[in-house]
């Protein structure tokens, strides 16, 4: 039995279906995810019926994923393949322009690390 992970971003593509000879299919998604200053793009793949999922999806949706971690070995080389299983969307996280156009707090007077002087904190304590 394998673990299940979850992902959660924002859609940054939205490939097209691929079919092979053999009869299986896959659809791929990449999902940019944050992850401080460097943002991660993350591809998974949704086989065959799964790939219906992503119908009625577009560019910039929030999503989270929940997929399998799936390994293999091919002419000694190792491969990993994110296969997912479950999609939602959540309207309600993503970012309101208007929370993020609000104006930064103005500094405190004093602060733990030091006094405010002429608008500027003496950080001559703090350890980094």
């Amino acid at each position: 039995m394998s673990q299940a992970y979850e992902l959660s971003g924002s859609i940054k593509m939205i490939g097209d279906i691929q079919s092979f000879n053999s009869g299986f299919s896959k659809r791929e998604l990449v999902v940019t995810i944050p992850d401080g200053n460097y943002p991660q793009d993350i591809c998974v793949e949704f086989h065959k019926d799964r790939a219906d999922l992503l119908n009625a999806l577009a560019i910039g949706d929030h999503v989270k994923v929940t997929f399998n971690l799936r390994g293999r070995e091919y002419n000694g080389r190792y491969y990993n393949t994110l296969v997912a299983w479950k999609l939602e969307t959540s309207a309600e996280t993503q970012v309101d322009a208007a929370a993020t156009s609000a104006p930064p707090p103005s500094a405190p007077s004093t602060t733990q690390a030091g006094a405010s002087v002429g608008g500027f904190i003496d950080d001559s304590d703090i350890p980094f």
